[in-house]
């Protein structure tokens, strides 16, 4: 521990950190280039450069960088790619979930000084390099975390180094971070992680307006404690462009709490149960899917155990590898889910929260088996999913056109099954085929949609 200051030492102190944050922060906000992705005119979701809305589909790849060597990456990339994943989270530098931590596989320490963070290793950030670079050759966006606090009791983060490091060197890892990533195209930063940052916000935040004083392109995101949005500690720091769910209670609700904020922000849910872990079934790792973008978010990132980590050190024991692990029904299932939404307007669906489309057979708000339903702003498709099969009572009034064509999408398999053609003027209760989770679409007839999951 550091020597107990004086008043007048605190002060220097403080001063010293308010004006780092005012100079970068100055920085920060200087005119930007054009980043890949950007916020959507409406703040709900992202667009590409092409004005395109991102849809979300991540998966949880925590230990990428450290964990394997390059044809284990492209291994794992290529399975991600073909099932649709288009965003990977990952830690730049890892304290604890690796076979030598921080080490990566090749033994390159991240900083030549241990837990300096202003001594990084060429040798170490170039291999890191490589795998972002190869990540964006397979289509994929990086969410990249430059450390990670760590869950409070742990030891899995950097939240002590933090702490003790001075706020001149949280600032240089932040430029150099800038610097060197830059000109990437595939990144978006991921500050925080698996704790509110409390004592060691100023210095999160240092890094964060390090990066930006020269990396003007990419956007930036927060991961905090669970049952905390990245709004509820990092609003006021300069450099937050979206906000992210992590909650493992009442996931539709967290959402939808999120959703409703004011001012408005794009939202992901981030982390949520994992496959593997939690006693999990099937069922809650796709419902916690389907509600993130029902309950007006723009995307959602799944995580297997032993797949996060790669076989390394886990809080969940698994006699499985990443490599049989990466097939399971959960990533088949986010595979569904994203043809699911890309063959619809997913970006223009509004949460019907208050039933207005989907009047009868909710089940219950606090419970496990809540449907969540979407409406486009024109009316043309409705989207409802539901956790356990039960007749549900619809008004399809509130479809646009005079018929509505009605589809049985199965989340498990990704085929749709024709529900009927109703003319859009009364309500009308609908079963689903079969038990299980469900998911019911209605089209405007007249826009002669493909059936569900067909077409992106």
């Amino acid at each position: 521990m550091k020597r107990p200051q004086s008043s007048a030492g605190t002060m220097v102190a403080v001063c010293t950190i308010c004006s780092l944050l005012t100079t970068a922060i100055g920085k920060a906000q200087s005119p930007s280039a054009s980043p890949r992705l950007s916020v959507s005119a409406n703040h709900r979701y992202l667009v590409d450069q092409n004005h395109v809305p991102y849809l979300l589909q991540g998966d949880a790849a925590w230990s990428l960088i450290v964990a394997m060597n390059n044809s284990e990456v492209e291994l794992y990339l290529q399975n991600r790619k073909e099932k649709g994943f288009n965003t990977v989270v990952v830690e730049l530098i890892e304290h604890r979930y690796a076979k030598t931590p921080p080490l990566n596989e090749a033994g390159d320490a991240p900083f030549t000084t241990p837990g300096d963070f202003s001594t990084p290793n060429e040798k170490y950030f170039a291999h890191a390099d490589w795998v972002i670079r190869k990540a964006g050759e397979y289509g994929m966006q990086v969410l990249l975390a430059p450390f990670w606090l760590g869950y409070v009791g742990s030891e899995e983060g950097w939240i002590k180094e933090i702490l003790k490091i001075e706020p001149e060197r949280c600032l240089a890892y932040g430029r150099y971070l800038g610097k060197r990533y830059a000109e990437f195209a595939n990144i978006i930063w991921l500050m925080g992680g698996d704790r509110n940052p409390e004592a060691a916000l100023e210095k999160v935040n240092l890094v964060a307006l390090g990066i930006r004083e020269f990396d003007h392109r990419h956007l930036f995101t927060a991961h905090c404690d669970p049952e905390h949005s990245a709004l509820d500690r990092y609003a006021e720091g300069g450099w937050l462009d979206f906000n992210t769910t992590y909650t493992y209670e009442i996931v539709h609700q967290k959402l939808l709490a999120d959703y409703n904020r004011n001012p408005v922000w794009p939202t992901i849910l981030l982390e949520s149960s994992y496959e593997g872990e939690h006693n999990s079934s099937e069922v809650q790792i796709r419902r916690q899917a389907y509600w993130s973008v029902l309950c007006g978010g723009f995307g959602h990132v799944f995580g297997n155990n032993p797949v996060w980590h790669f076989n390394g050190p886990s809080l969940f024991p698994i006699d499985m590898t990443w490599q049989r692990a990466m097939d399971l029904p959960g990533s088949v299932g986010m595979m569904h889910w994203g043809r699911l939404f890309r063959s619809r307007p997913w970006y223009e669906l509004v949460p019907d929260q208050k039933h207005e489309v989907v009047t009868g057979g909710l089940g219950e708000f606090r419970g496990l088996d809540y449907l969540a339903a979407g409406r486009t702003r024109d009316g043309s498709t409705v989207i409802a999913y539901m956790p356990t099969r039960r007749a549900i009572t619809v008004d399809l009034s509130k479809v646009s056109g005079n018929r509505a064509r009605g589809w049985w999408f199965d989340p498990r398999t990704g085929k749709a099954t024709p529900a009927g053609d109703f003319p859009t003027k009364s309500t009308r209760e609908l079963t689903p085929p079969e038990e299980g989770d469900w998911v019911l679409v209605l089209d405007d007839e007249s826009r002669n949609r493909l059936p569900p999951g067909q077409g992106d």
